[in-house]
């Protein structure tokens, strides 16, 4: 079961059937603990006879977006190389061996970015990539109800100047992109399942990469209970979950580059950088 957010309002899909949710918005939808009773209300109306992709929307609203760095390998060895310069080389190594895991605030809902739109890079920075990660969507219980694909571009060359610049490296206009829409499943995702993700420029590929959920090392759950720590999200909350695919030392994304990222069972979120 899919949940999407789009200009003509919230629409579920089931079998690849669509059905209209009315009488609810998308904070009260995602704050609910009676959700799937709303859904599946939903799919006992009339379908949709056609559903318009170009319609579809970032499925956040007033949803914060958080970050989990350092949970695959290849991200701390990438975050290692970067900063050594800067003497924090060894703080990847410690946070990724460590219990606690590094989270940060990525976005406020208004900033996120939907399919199909924009995304930036800073014009500060000379280093710029895209990060593919499976997010979840976690309602104000605390309990993961979904997930769905992010983009978490990063300046990585303002991070590796020093790890203090974090925030200015992950939080700016458009630098985070969420969609197509919400998989609504309570149950583990597989180990197997792929993310993918190609950068086109000109219409040739010009970086392909991709790896699974089994290179993941931290356990969403455990994730969601750190995020929950004296926290509260009255409106549900994403997390981004981390990457496996860092684009190596010699990429940088230009303007005009197309970012196409799949996952399995979730579907491709699309973006271009302005």
């Amino acid at each position: 079961m899919k949940l999407y957010r789009t200009t003509r309002g919230i629409f579920v899909e089931e079998k690849e059937s669509f059905y209209p949710v009315s009488k609810i918005g998308w904070d009260e939808l995602i704050a609910s603990i009676d959700m799937r009773v709303y859904l599946h209300a939903a799919m006992q109306g009339e379908r949709v006879r056609q559903f318009n992709p170009t319609t579809i929307l970032a499925p956040a609203v007033n949803q914060e977006v958080w970050a989990a760095g350092v949970t695959y390998y290849r991200s701390r060895n990438a975050r290692m190389e970067e900063s050594k310069e800067a003497g924090g080389g060894n703080f990847y190594d410690r946070v990724y061996a460590a219990e606690r895991p590094e989270l940060f605030f990525k976005a406020t809902g208004s900033r996120v970015v939907g399919p199909n739109h924009a995304v930036r890079i800073r014009s500060d920075a000379r280093w710029s990539v895209p990060e593919p990660e499976l997010t979840l969507l976690i309602n104000p219980a605390g309990t993961i109800v979904g997930c769905t694909i992010g983009n978490d571009m990063s300046a990585r060359d303002i991070e590796g100047e020093n790890p203090l610049y974090l925030p200015q490296a992950k939080i700016y206009d458009g630098s985070c992109a969420l969609g197509p829409c919400i998989l609504l499943s309570s149950e583990p995702l597989a180990k197997s399942m792929a993310i993918r993700m190609e950068i086109i420029r000109e219409g040739k590929i010009a970086y392909a990469a991709d790896t699974t959920l089994a290179e993941l090392k931290r356990d969403p759950k455990q994730l969601v209970e750190y995020l929950f720590h004296s926290n509260n999200f009255p409106h549900g909350v994403f997390l981004m979950t981390g990457t496996g695919i860092v684009p190596g030392d010699g990429f940088t994304l230009f303007g005009g580059d197309k970012i196409r990222i799949s996952i399995d069972e979730i579907g491709s979120l699309e973006n271009y950088v302005a």
